[in-house]
């Protein structure tokens, strides 16, 4: 059997899986990256002579996968919010961000290293690896389509802070890096170097690049066409010149590029907020997007069956559990005590810390460019938390979204979707 077309026809039915699955669950309390993941242990434990999804074996690939992946979920989450930036406006998800998402990581990296036993480089990369929520697998519980009008407290709140954390959670990860006792510089100029470096200037350059992309594709994108037209053929194209642009530039310069790319995205979107522009690209960036799920999934899967999990032990399950159930509840419920938002929306904020995508890139960029003796047991850590992750969030989450949009007198997912197409059968009617 050619290797080779095993894949394709795996890939092909994945693929069309995709495309019908999340509109047949939305009914129901199961998302599709469960089933994803599932097709990938059973297809991986077969004998099909598959090679071994490892991510350590393959980082570089790894790395470069969950990169791509995470920049494109990165352009249409911005692209869907529909709320312009301000510090008053956008105050829940930078406190999610900036609050937090640095007692998180703090917290963590003191449980990890003094009860679970990890080197301080390696309980800080831990905790920089798993503290970002992830704006890929999050679909569920995030903003509409542009325009489309779910951006309650509960849903713009998690989706900006998806689409911020991602860039922001990185110089955590090069502070895990400077930690390690081979780091190329002593400790004390090391931390000096990243302060300055990997904090603040790679931090402001990614907001001013992103900013300064966003605002000269926002240019060529409405204002050039009224001279030089452009096809509709052609909006997805201009979605994905935005993502490859601000992440390219950003991080030739030494910046941030997950963290431009969000800025773009955002700054594009305030300009001519109704033009069918920015659903076109959101629809071409929510494909693409899916495409990259399939595959990563269908990996993990593949990697869970062949052995991922194998260096787990019970502490490392335990710091895991104790992320997800404990210290991101507990911690939203607290940096979210003195906003506006109700109490039923904050539980839902504070327990919707979902993990994904964006760990897996933090853990292999970091094992790719530095020699953590224990990487796989980081790995095996990251991937029982990203798969408990993917489960219980997945489970709960068409449920919990829908008695909180039935609480507020909202109709639900389906009942939207249900009306959109109704409305749209009269038009065509009429």
């Amino acid at each position: 059997m050619s290797l080779y077309n095993l894949i394709l026809v795996v890939l092909g039915i994945a693929i069309l899986g995709v495309a019908w699955l999340p509109s047949l669950l939305k009914k129901y309390p199961l998302s599709y990256p469960i089933l994803f993941v599932g097709l990938g242990a059973l297809v991986f434990s077969l004998p099909l002579g598959l090679p071994n999804p490892d991510p350590i074996e393959h980082s570089g690939f790894t790395m470069h996968l969950t990169e791509i992946c995470v920049t494109v979920a990165l352009t249409g989450t911005g692209l869907k919010i529909d709320r312009r930036f301000s510090l008053y406006r956008w105050r829940a998800p930078l406190q999610l961000v900036l609050v937090l998402m640095i007692i998180t990581i703090g917290v963590f990296m003191v449980v990890a290293w003094r009860l679970g036993g990890l080197l301080p480089a390696s309980a800080v990369l831990l905790a920089a690896t798993l503290a970002p929520t992830d704006p890929v697998l999050a679909g569920d519980v995030q903003v509409g389509k542009p325009g489309e009008g779910r951006e309650d407290n509960v849903r713009f709140a998690l989706t900006g802070e998806a689409g911020l954390n991602d860039g922001l959670a990185f110089p955590f990860v090069h502070l895990a890096v400077a930690l390690l006792p081979m780091a190329a510089l002593p400790l004390a100029e090391g931390l000096v170097h990243w302060a300055w470096m990997d904090v603040l200037y790679r931090t402001a350059m990614g907001v001013l690049a992103g900013w300064l992309a966003g605002r000269a594709l926002s240019f060529l994108i409405f204002d050039l066409p009224h001279r030089v037209s452009i096809n509709p053929e052609a909006y997805g194209f201009v979605a994905l010149a935005v993502t490859l642009t601000a992440y390219g530039i950003t991080e030739l310069v030494h910046g941030y590029g997950f963290l431009a790319v969000f800025v773009a995205a955002v700054t594009l979107r305030t300009h001519e907020r109704s033009h069918e522009y920015h659903t076109e690209m959101h629809e071409f960036t929510d494909q693409l997007e899916r495409l990259f799920i399939v595959v990563i999934l269908i990996l993990f899967g593949g990697a869970l069956a062949r052995g991922l999990l194998a260096p787990l032990t019970w502490g490392g399950a335990a710091l895991g559990l104790f992320l997800l159930l404990v210290l991101r509840p507990l911690g939203g419920i607290l940096t979210l005590g003195r906003s506006r938002v109700t109490w039923p929306e904050r539980l839902v904020i504070s327990f919707f810390g979902i993990r994904g995508i964006g760990s897996f890139f933090y853990l292999a960029y970091a094992l790719h460019e530095a020699d953590f003796a224990n990487g796989r047991e980081l790995w095996a850590i990251t991937g029982f938390t990203v798969l408990t992750s993917i489960v219980l969030h997945g489970v709960l989450a068409t449920p919990v979204m829908d008695w909180l949009d039935r609480r507020h007198g909202r109709p639900t997912a389906v009942e939207l979707e249900e009306q959109m197409q109704e409305e749209a059968s009269e038009k065509q009617t009429g």
